[in-house]
């Protein structure tokens, strides 16, 4: 007969984790090159990736899909959800545009993820190739819409992880209609003369978060449109391009506002801006409070801080009052150099003037001499050491 010996806990323990390990099912994962896909940098893997999404997509159990190395052509695409379980793609190769860049420029995406719940993407570079697009841009004016090189539309709970995007048409990334968005370790490039490439545009998002990204474009590193909430920018390299901005607000009479943003730790190198927020001079419902920038170190940057109520890009402008109500708005120790004498700039609306603006430990210089501010219907308070000096009341 066979004695047995009563079990202490930590034996338990382990029992029940072995257990639990051997009969857990493993995730599944495959290679988009067992479904057709060739790292050659000319074959066409247009067929092979939706195949291989489709498979991810489907599947009872996380799966995990991987690009390996090399480089693999890739036509405009939809990643379409919803799926049954999470879904990483794991990136070590490049995924790369057409030659023919009209390919890309008649969609308005490259890559767009839709009503997914449950997305990672860990890694890998995403070159739209975009010099050709841009070079017709300068030439001839209009060379089709050309593509946002990754979107993200109706999605919850993605997470992406070290991901290039190189050489955009246009924005390199959309996210719209989404919750809880992290982004983490990013890189996106472009020439500082390609238009329009956003790095990337948020719109009707609540909980978007990025971390310790390199952003260099020709355009906003980071906007933030209607419909932001709870939104987190923290630890970005900026430069050049256009800053991060909030808006453009009030494009219609009936818009969803932007509410508590935090934006710090943040260096602006050569942009055309630091922080702004901008909104167009016409009547609308729409406001932007509750937003903080703090620790923003500025490198020889155009306008550092700056609130545009009278925003026209194109010289078509509605020379109306701006109807975006702008209130609680703060600035915490922000520090460097402006390129313009004029290195804060609040230009709010007559009929709905900026409130609760509040600057602290703010210390900008105009190269080696002293800067200015300059307020129209700004009003709001100081505290702790402000240079220039300040202009709320």
């Amino acid at each position: 007969m066979v004695k047995l010996f009563p079990l202490n806990n930590s034996t338990k323990l382990f029992i029940i984790s072995f257990l639990v390990l051997v009969l857990a099912k493993p995730n599944a994962a495959k290679s988009v090159v067992n479904f057709g896909a060739r790292p050659d940098g000319r074959t066409d893997s247009t067929q092979a990736f939706q195949k291989a999404w489709s498979w991810a997509c489907r599947s009872t159990r996380p799966v995990t899909l991987i690009v390996p190395h090399g480089k693999f052509v890739v036509r405009p695409m939809f990643f379409n959800g919803p799926c049954r379980k999470q879904v990483t793609l794991r990136i070590k190769g490049t995924i790369i545009g057409p030659s023919d860049y009209r390919v890309l420029a008649r969609s308005s995406v490259w890559l767009m993820f839709y009503n997914i719940n449950g997305l990672v993407i860990n890694g890998g570079t995403l070159d739209a190739r975009g010099h050709d697009f841009w070079s017709c841009r300068h030439r001839i004016g209009y060379c089709n819409n050309g593509a946002q090189s990754i979107s993200f539309v109706s999605c919850k709970n993605v997470v992406l992880n070290g991901l290039k995007s190189l050489n955009s048409q246009k924005s390199h990334m959309s996210i719209k209609n989404c919750n809880k968005i992290n982004l983490n370790h990013l890189t996106l490039r472009a020439p500082s003369g390609s238009p329009n490439t956003d790095g990337i545009n948020v719109q009707h998002t609540n909980h978007f978060t990025i971390y310790g990204s390199l952003i260099k474009t020709g355009d906003d590193c980071i906007a933030l449109g209607p419909g932001t909430q709870n939104a987190v920018i923290n630890k970005i390299a900026c430069g050049p391009g256009h800053g991060i901005s909030i808006g453009s607000m009030g494009n219609s009479l009936r818009e969803a506002g932007v509410e508590n943003v935090v934006v710090s730790n943040v260096g602006f190198w050569k942009t055309t801006n630091g922080v702004r927020i901008k909104s167009w001079a016409r009547p609308s419902n729409s406001f932007v409070r509750g937003i903080t920038f703090r620790n923003l170190n500025m490198y020889n940057v155009y306008n550092p801080i700056i609130i545009d109520q009278k925003y026209c890009p194109n010289n078509q402008c509605p020379h109306q009052n701006s109807g975006v109500k702008i209130s609680n708005i703060k600035y915490i120790n922000v520090k460097g150099v402006s390129r313009t004498k004029e290195a804060i700039i609040f230009t709010c609306s007559p009929s709905n003037p900026c409130t609760g603006i509040k600057l602290k430990d703010v210390r900008l210089t105009f190269g080696n001499k002293p800067a200015i501010s300059k307020c129209s219907y700004a009003r709001g308070s100081s505290r702790g050491k402000v240079t220039p000096r300040s202009c709320l009341y």
